[in-house]
């Protein structure tokens, strides 16, 4: 039996289907990519200056430690020495750049400890995890532990 061309319908049809995929994909494309994407690698050129432009938020641990150098020498003893200020603290730019014109809020201790030591099954054994509501019900971490030493004081 001679196949007819009613028999290719359903090819035709896919075939269209196709093509409008890929054109609805190179026009998507076309919209969304900034023109200015892959002229260097894989990237956009423009990021750079728009970075650059951002202003700059974060002070890093050496600033802190210039005038904070007794929290420093305490942090050094204990447990949190690889963890940085603003990890807890925030960013502190602005702080650093006019000490007495911007304080920094004091950050939670109950939230901020909890935001690393709640129990995680994903975190390794080692690393100090408790479940809040039986390791303290309520009340502050910093009641019995000192924040940036934190063995039991």
């Amino acid at each position: 039996m001679k196949p007819r061309a009613s028999d290719y319908v359903h090819l035709v049809r896919m075939a269209g289907l196709f093509a409008v995929g890929i054109t609805a994909f190179l026009v998507l494309r076309w919209l969304m990519v900034p023109a200015d994407f892959g002229e260097l690698g894989h990237y956009r050129t423009g990021a750079v200056p728009d970075n650059m432009a951002r202003p700059i938020v974060y002070a890093g641990q050496a600033v802190c430690v210039e005038c904070h150098a007794d929290v420093a020498e305490l942090r050094a003893r204990g447990k949190h020495v690889r963890v940085a200020c603003e990890s807890c603290h925030g960013a502190l730019a602005a702080h650093a750049s006019n000490p007495d014109g911007q304080k920094p809020v004091r950050p939670d201790p109950r939230r901020t400890c909890i935001s690393c030591h709640s129990a995680n099954i994903s975190k390794p054994k080692s690393f100090p995890q408790v479940v809040p509501e039986e390791h303290a019900p309520e009340g502050s971490c910093a009641a019995c532990h000192a924040v940036h030493n934190p063995k039991i004081s």
